[in-house]
């Protein structure tokens, strides 16, 4: 990516990647809701249930009582995120939500529309 992250883009893929080195997952993810608000989560992988960071970081976010989303990211060696995690970004904030993404380094890689 050439052009610069806007300051709060930018403090969503750092609190990612923090969250995915501290937990020690292959994924990092945190997404900022019409407020403001920020939520963090990394893949979840119980025997019961499995869940990716981006489509945990969206269920934080609608239990929290978020109506919608200004921006996700995540922090993965993937080359892109699935659709599912695109499809729970879309469904809470819309296909022209920008899903920034980034690896292991944190160094952005693109910004995809939830489209």
């Amino acid at each position: 990516m050439s052009e610069p992250l806007d300051p709060e883009d930018r403090k969503i893929l750092t609190l990612a990647r923090s969250a995915r080195a501290r937990n020690r997952t292959p994924e990092g993810a945190a997404v900022r809701d019409e407020t403001g608000r920020t939520y963090v989560a990394t893949t979840v992988a119980l025997d019961s249930l499995r869940l990716s960071a981006l489509r945990t970081a969206v269920a934080m976010a609608v239990a929290s009582g978020a109506t919608s989303l200004e921006a996700a990211a995540v922090v993965t060696e993937a080359e892109a995120p699935p659709a599912e995690d695109l499809a729970a970004v879309r469904d809470l904030g819309g296909a022209g939500t920008p899903v920034l993404l980034a690896g292991p380094d944190g160094l952005p890689r693109a910004t995809i529309p939830a489209s």
